[in-house]
Parts: C-alpha cells; structure tokens; sequence
C-alpha cells in the first residue's frame, strides 16, 4: 500500500466494495435461492492501523479490530440471508476491490454457524 493513499479515494472505493458486495450476494440469492448452510462471511484488512486516517475511515464503514490482527468488516453485504456461500461471494467482492484499487491486503473469511 502506498502511503500516499488519498482518503476521498478510499472512501469512493470503499462505497463501490459496499455495493459490490450487496449486488453480488443479491444476484447468487436471485440465481440460486437461499437453500444453503447456514454461516457468517466478513472481509480483514491487515496492516492498517487502527488509528490512521484509513483506519479511522475503515471504522466509519463499520470496521473494527479483530481478535487475529488487522480490521474486520462483518457481513460487508449488509443481505438479511443466512446461506453462507452467497455471504462468502459478498465478501470476496469486497475485498478482491479493496486488494485492487487500494493495494490493501483485504482477505474474506467465514465459517459456518
């Protein structure tokens, strides 16, 4: 990641992820219905600290710290659903955009309930 990142960038990015993320879980939902396991989904973000400007930006979108390091956004596709596969492809959107137009090292995780 570069350290000249510009915040209003970041914040444009991070609403393109949001919608990336709730249209991608949409569309699998609309595809495939909603006959799945039952899980969770969120997106980590590492080696941002939480008191940076990008930090304190990631937190306005609802990132906070997470128990292994970095920051972590639950449910990045906002979707009511309970079928883990379609949380999972919400949270890869959003962090294969972030890994993309910022350069951060943004992974999808989940796990079943």
């Amino acid at each position: 990641m570069t350290t000249t990142l510009n915040l209003a960038t970041a914040e444009t990015v991070l609403n393109e992820a949001s919608i990336a993320a709730a249209s991608t879980t949409h569309n699998y939902i609309t595809a495939h219905g909603d006959n799945d396991c039952c899980g969770f989904a969120w997106v980590t973000v590492y080696k941002v600290r939480s008191n940076s400007k990008l930090g304190k930006l990631l937190a306005g979108f609802g990132f906070s710290k997470a128990y292994g390091g970095g920051l972590q956004l639950w449910n990045p596709s906002k979707h009511y659903t309970q079928s883990l596969t379609a949380k999972e492809k919400g949270a890869k959107a959003y962090a294969r955009i972030l890994r993309d137009a910022l350069g951060l090292e943004a992974y999808a995780n989940s796990r079943m309930d």
